[in-house]
């Protein structure tokens, strides 16, 4: 787990020195730097060592000094790898850096590369001899690849600060088009980025450069796809329940190479106490890390402690008050490099402080929700067809605004929240369901706030995009596809990502790991989602791993008292940003003011709100 940066064009030593500055959170551990003059590459990082501390230094180079990577990931694959290169007849100089198979596996692979790799990584090589730069990242997008590109010029960056550092770069106009986005989704999808004129190459994508011409254009090499087999439909389910646990037991065990301390993230819930349980059983002297807060219905301490205690692993857990998650929070959101509107961030931030204190490598559950069906919405899916078919579309927006003066409860995921989120999506075709469930505004509320009608095919056109683009017809299959593709890339993994870079400590998913991935998307829906039981065969699986009572527990999200504090004032949302010169005051004036008033729950526009006014975004206006 590293950070990287680099350009091909004018700038010089100064700008790429100020841009690995940028990233050093993301690796104290050390920092390098490539400058080839004659062709005006510069390529640079920071490290935070994790395996192979002593040979594993970038940027690295191949022994002639014709390929040079920067790289930010880990190959959990990397042993294989290198002995089947090593018996092609490849040196290697390094006693077991990952590193170096990504510079013999270019000359033995090309672009062929990235389907050998089993892992987290976005990495940038340089082949002198070519004249290219190929560039990469994760089928899942765990680590960050933002770039930009002018005639004659390509900078890219782990951070969207970093990549601004560069003088070429310094005018960050935000892009209303991501802006849009943004209060749609409550995050900014791929390949979108906040300041105009930056991209996010997206999960599973390459680009191929010409450091003269660089003309970036992604080549998709791996995408997300549900696509059942027939024949698995007839395998006993216990036969399934037991490859799904063969393969995570194998995931783990991967992912548990370091070296350096090693811990995992243990919230109680399934997912972390799976990971916990078959890491004890590769690493009995593994350590669980949890956090508590004073207030009951925010705290999973007991889940914690119960699960550590079944599983029979050591467990440190930091408790809080809720007082000192706030009083935090504007420091969290400040080191945030694009705003994102998961509030769960803020005791992720908590937790990966605390484990960072312990250890450098942390496990945890990312991943399981999306390709099992973990969510709520799932359980949505069959009312919503259902009530969809029988209520005409125009009585659907009726019934939204009749739901909205029910009494706001700000407890977690009460009830009355959770009906607005229901039946404002349903007041959208079905497409649109997922999206406007999850996010801040509907299309109507962003029309309000951007002062005029949006065009919702291009707002939303990443969730129509999968949803259009699903081979399967299954309400669950495409759902599937709109938290894998979307959700999970860029919220789930950024939120995980920055707060572990926030504190130098590498997250890693076992859940993704591609060969549990290819198993589960081949699966039948009902393997997934049956009669409202969520993560159905991963559940099987675990009964002989985990207690019933552990596995079966109702789901909690990880978060605060958002809408509380909102509504009482304890988070004052504090002055306009410059870019909302260009937004609705009177709108956002007015869901401030029934957010207080308790008339309505608008907790996630706010906090979204809040998010983007407490960020630094260097006096960013919009960009038209």
């Amino acid at each position: 787990m590293c950070g990287i940066c680099g350009f091909a064009g004018p700038g010089g030593a100064p700008a790429l020195a100020a841009m690995n500055a940028a990233l050093a959170r993301r690796g104290p551990d050390g920092e390098g730097r490539f400058i080839d003059e004659a062709r005006a590459v510069h390529l640079a990082h920071r490290r935070l060592a994790i395996i192979d501390l002593e040979g594993g230094a970038q940027p690295m180079a191949t022994a002639d000094g014709r390929l040079v990577v920067t790289y930010n990931g880990e190959i959990y694959n990397h042993l294989e790898l290198r002995r089947e290169l090593a018996g092609r007849g490849y040196r290697f100089v390094s006693d077991h850096s990952d590193t170096e198979i990504l510079l013999h596996g270019w000359r033995e692979w090309g672009e062929g590369l990235p389907q050998r790799l089993n892992g987290m990584w976005a990495f940038v090589l340089y082949d002198q001899d070519r004249g290219t730069l190929f560039c990469s990242r994760d089928r899942f997008g765990k680590k960050p690849f933002f770039y930009a590109a002018k005639p004659g010029f390509f900078a890219f960056s782990s951070e969207l600060g970093s990549l601004a550092a560069h003088p070429a770069l310094a005018d960050r106009s935000i892009s209303r088009r991501s802006l849009q986005k943004y209060f749609a989704y409550g995050f900014i999808p791929g390949p979108n980025a906040l300041y105009a004129g930056t991209h996010k190459l997206p999960g599973g994508c390459n680009l191929l450069l010409d450091v003269a011409d660089p003309r970036p254009e992604p080549k998709r090499w791996w995408t997300f796809q549900v696509e059942p087999d027939p024949a698995l439909s007839a395998v006993p389910e216990a036969k399934v329940a037991g490859r799904v646990l063969e393969l995570l037991d194998a995931a783990v065990a991967r992912r548990l190479m370091a070296d350096v301390p090693l811990g995992i993230f243990l919230s109680g819930g399934v997912d972390s106490s799976a990971i916990t349980a078959l890491a004890a059983r590769h690493a009995p002297d593994v350590r669980a890390f949890s956090i508590g807060f004073d207030d009951p219905a925010f705290d999973e301490s007991a889940k914690s402690r119960q699960a550590a205690e079944a599983i029979g692993v050591a467990r440190h857990e930091a408790r809080f008050t809720l007082d000192a998650a706030l009083a935090l929070m504007p420091e969290i959101v400040g080191r945030l490099d694009e705003p994102m509107g998961d509030v769960s961030l803020i005791p992720t931030a908590l937790l990966c402080r605390e484990t960072r204190r312990h250890v450098t490598v942390a496990l945890g559950g990312d991943g399981a929700d999306e390709l099992f069906a973990g969510y709520d919405p799932f359980r949505a899916l069959a009312a919503a067809k259902a009530f969809s078919a029988v209520v005409p579309r125009p009585v659907h927006a009726a019934l939204a605004l009749l739901a909205a003066r029910l009494p706001v409860a700000h407890g977690y995921m009460a009830l009355t929240f959770k009906l607005n989120r229901f039946l404002g999506g349903l007041a959208q075709p079905p497409r649109l369901w997922n999206p406007v469930w999850l996010g801040p505004l509907g299309p109507d509320g962003l029309a309000d706030l951007f002062g005029g009608p949006i065009d919702v095919e291009d707002v939303y056109s990443e969730a129509i995009e999968v949803y259009d683009g699903c081979a399967s017809t299954n309400l669950v299959d495409r759902t599937l596809e709109f938290y894998t593709r979307l959700y999970l890339q860029d919220d789930i993994l950024v939120k995980t990502d920055r707060a572990g870079m926030m504190f130098s400590l590498e997250a890693r998913a076992p859940f993704l790991d591609i060969e549990l991935v290819d198993y589960v998307r081949a699966l039948p829906a009902g393997l997934k989602f049956r009669r409202g039981i969520t993560k159905y065969i991963l559940k099987k699986a675990l009964e002989t791993v985990l207690p019933r009572d552990i596995i079966y527990r109702k789901k909690q999200g990880f978060g605060v008292p958002i809408g509380r504090w909102l509504a009482q004032g304890r988070l004052p949302l504090g002055e306009p940003a410059p870019v909302e010169a260009s937004l609705a005051a009177a709108a956002i004036e007015q869901h401030i003011a029934a957010h207080r008033a308790g008339r309505a729950d608008h907790r996630l526009f706010l906090w979204n709100l809040w998010v983007l006014r407490h960020m630094d975004l260097g006096g960013g206006r919009l960009a038209f």
